[in-house]
């Protein structure tokens, strides 16, 4: 979830093309998973009930945020295909970001149909289906929940850093990179906020995916703080 609740449950969904993991709150609680292979997705037991609330993010690389004043709706694909590279057949979709003045934009065709069996599984209480966003979208929305002024939040897998970096209420990025690892991955986390003029050593680093106990202290070696959101 991208914020703390106020309903009695809720899960969190990260998917990719490798996998799953999830996030569980109940009655102010919170179950975390560690990266799950796509073979025990009809075996977890999470998976069999309902929910107050379902958040289903798939790490898609296809994605970019545009101001309001330059979106149109109908040029979404020609929008979107200007910054990544689209397939004749990519779906396209968006979502709007009011907080932020911003529209992303996005595609969730990368070859995978998990993010589809889960929302058609993991049902609401009221049995609706949640929409498959990006998890763009998700890093976006938990800017706000870092305490620091500086806000870094990131997610990494299957080769992707996926990366928002705000100031305060203004966001300065929001980014993905081609990471073939997490070495690579740090590299460009570095490189943006050098760009930025940022100094990790007053900085705290939040990531939404599962972190490995090496990549953890790695992060640690640069940052005053990790947070696993």
């Amino acid at each position: 979830m991208d914020s703390p609740r106020t309903t009695t449950s809720g899960i969190s969904i990260q998917v990719s093309l490798s996998g799953y993991s999830f996030k569980v709150q109940e009655g102010g609680e919170v179950r975390s998973s560690d990266w799950q292979g796509t073979d025990r997705v009809f075996t977890t037991p999470e998976f069999q009930r309902r929910y107050d609330e379902v958040d289903i993010s798939l790490l898609t690389p296809k994605c970019t945020l545009v101001p309001d004043s330059f979106f149109r709706p109908e040029a979404v694909r020609a929008m979107l295909s200007d910054v990544v590279a689209l397939e004749e057949n990519d779906a396209v979709g968006y979502v709007r970001i009011p907080e932020l003045g911003a529209v992303l934009l996005f595609s969730n065709s990368i070859g995978e149909s998990l993010s589809r069996v889960l929302s058609q599984t993991v049902l609401t209480a009221s049995g609706a289906q949640a929409p498959v966003l990006p998890e763009m979208y998700y890093i976006l929305k938990a800017l706000p929940s870092c305490e620091d002024y500086n806000k870094v939040v990131a997610s990494y897998r299957d080769g992707y850093l996926h990366l928002a970096v705000a100031q305060g209420k203004s966001l300065l990025l929001s980014n993905v990179y081609a990471a073939s690892d997490f070495t690579t991955a740090e590299y460009f986390l570095f490189l943006a906020l050098k760009r930025l003029q940022l100094n990790p050593e007053v900085s705290t680093v939040c990531f939404r995916t599962p972190l490995s106990p090496e990549a953890e202290m790695s992060l640690y070696r640069y940052f005053k703080a990790v947070v696993q959101l």
